[in-house]
C-alpha cells in the first residue's frame, strides 16, 4: 500500500476488480493505492467496530449501507488499536457527523491511519457483482496512483489471494497481557489471540473471568503455565488451512479434557481438530444482521458475523471423531452454513460468529454463560 496526504473529498479514484470491471468515484479517506479481496458488509451501523476488527486484514470492505460516517470516530468504539481494512468503499460519506461521543470524522480517521478509499460509487451495483461473481482481489487507486486501466488491472492480478494466506500471527498480540475479571474472579481462562476483538474478553471479564491473552504463537505448555479453568480460541484473519500450530494446541487442548470455547477463526480451527475440512465460501458472511438457529432450543438468534471461510460438517448425524462424538450446533439460515459445533462426550463447543456482540445484536451473549457453566461443571 502506497498513500499520500489529504485531499480525500476532491480526487478522482478507481476501484478494479480482477475481472476487469471498475467503478469510478472520489477518494475518501488517504490517496494512494490499496490492495486486497473485495468483500462487503451488510451492517446498517457498527463501522467503527468493522474497521477495526483484524478479521478484516488485508480484505477491503465494501459497505451496503448508503450512508457511512454519520456519527463520526470516537474513542471508545474501537475493538483494537487499529484500523485493519486495507481499503474502503462507500456511496454517500456523511459531509459532518454529528453524535455527542464524535471525535473527529471518518475521512480524517481513515486519513490519519492511512487508509486508502473510494466514495461515491454504487455500492449496491458492486455488492450485486460480487454477490454473483465471488469474493475477489481488487485495487483502489487515486492521486498519482491513478494510470491507464490496464496497468492497474495487472497490478491487482499479481496481488496476493485471500485462500492460503496465513494472516493471525501478523494481528495478534505479540507479548501476553491479562484483563482482570470485574468484581470477584472466579475463573481463570487462556485466550489464544488469532486476531481477538477488544469485547471479547470484556464480556467474559463482566462474568468474574482473568483473561490471560496469549500470542498465537503460544505452545501447549505456556497455554497451561497459567492454570486455565477453560481456553478460548479467538476470531481472526486468514485461512484456516494454514492455521496448523493452532489445531494442535487446541488438540491438546482436548485430551486434557479442559473445557474450550472458539469463535469464529476458532470455530475453523475446532472444525480441524475433530478432522473435518474446512472451505472458502463464494462470498461470505459479514454484518451485525445475519439469522443464525440453535438447534438445541430451535431458537433463531440475529447475530454478527465476518467469515469468509467455514467448516465442511455433516449437518444431518452426529460424527464420530478422535474426541469423542461431534454435532452441528448452529446453523445459518441464509444458505445452511455451519455456524457452530459442539462435543457431546467432552467440554467443548465453537460458533462461527460474534457473541461479544460490538456493534451488536446481543442475541447471542448467553454463550459466554455457557462457557462459564463448562468451567462451573468441570470444577464441581
Amino acid at each position: 500500500m502506497t498513500i499520500s496526504t489529504r485531499g480525500a473529498g476532491k480526487a478522482p479514484a478507481v476501484l478494479v476488480l480482477e475481472d476487469g470491471r471498475a467503478f469510478r468515484g472520489r477518494a475518501y479517506g488517504a490517496v494512494g493505492e490499496t490492495f486486497g479481496e473485495a468483500v462487503f458488509s451488510t451492517g446498517m451501523t457498527g463501522y467503527q467496530e468493522t474497521l477495526t476488527d483484524p478479521s478484516y486484514h488485508r480484505q477491503v470492505v465494501v459497505m451496503t449501507a448508503p450512508h457511512v460516517g454519520n456519527t463520526g470516530v470516537n474513542d471508545e468504539d474501537p475493538e483494537s488499536k487499529r484500523i485493519w481494512v486495507s481499503g474502503y468503499v462507500v456511496r454517500d460519506p456523511a459531509r459532518t457527523p454529528s453524535n455527542w461521543r464524535s471525535r473527529r470524522s471518518l475521512d480524517d480517521e481513515l486519513t490519519a491511519q492511512g487508509v486508502v478509499g473510494i466514495s461515491g460509487i454504487d455500492t449496491r451495483a458492486l455488492t450485486r457483482h460480487l454477490r454473483e461473481r465471488g469474493a475477489m482481489r481488487v485495487g483502489i487507486f487515486s492521486g498519482s496512483a491513478l494510470a491507464d486501466e490496464g496497468a492497474l488491472l495487472a497490478k491487482v492480478r499479481r496481488a496476493p489471494e485471500m485462500s492460503g494466506a496465513d494472516l493471525s500471527a501478523e494481528v495478534a498480540t505479540q507479548e501476553a497481557y491479562v484483563v482482570p475479571a470485574i468484581g470477584t474472579k472466579k475463573f481463570t481462562v487462556a485466550a489464544i489471540d488469532l486476531g481477538i476483538k477488544g469485547m471479547t474478553p470484556h464480556r467474559m471479564a463482566e462474568r468474574g473471568i482473568e483473561v490471560h491473552v496469549l500470542p498465537a504463537t503460544a505452545t501447549l505448555e505456556e497455554v497451561y503455565a497459567v492454570a486455565p479453568d477453560g481456553v478460548f480460541f479467538s476470531n481472526g484473519p486468514g485461512d484456516p488451512s494454514t492455521a496448523d500450530h493452532p489445531v494442535s494446541v487446541m488438540r491438546g487442548v482436548l485430551e486434557r479434557r479442559t473445557p474450550l470455547f472458539g469463535i469464529c477463526f476458532g470455530n475453523q480451527i475446532l472444525g480441524r481438530a475433530l478432522g473435518f475440512g474446512t472451505y472458502k465460501l463464494k462470498y461470505g458472511h459479514r454484518g451485525i444482521n445475519q439469522p443464525v438457529q440453535d438447534r438445541s432450543t430451535g431458537k433463531v438468534e440475529v447475530t454478527a458475523h465476518n467469515h469468509g471461510f467455514a467448516v465442511d460438517a455433516p449437518l444431518d448425524k452426529v460424527s464420530d471423531t478422535a474426541y469423542g462424538r461431534a454435532e452441528v450446533s448452529h446453523v445459518c439460515l441464509n444458505d445452511q452454513v455451519v455456524e457452530g459445533l459442539q462435543l457431546l462426550d467432552r467440554p467443548a463447543f465453537s460458533v462461527q460468529y460474534h457473541p461479544e456482540a460490538a456493534a451488536g445484536p446481543h442475541d447471542a451473549a448467553y454463550l459466554f454463560d455457557r462457557f462459564v457453566s463448562l468451567m462451573e461443571d468441570q470444577r464441581a
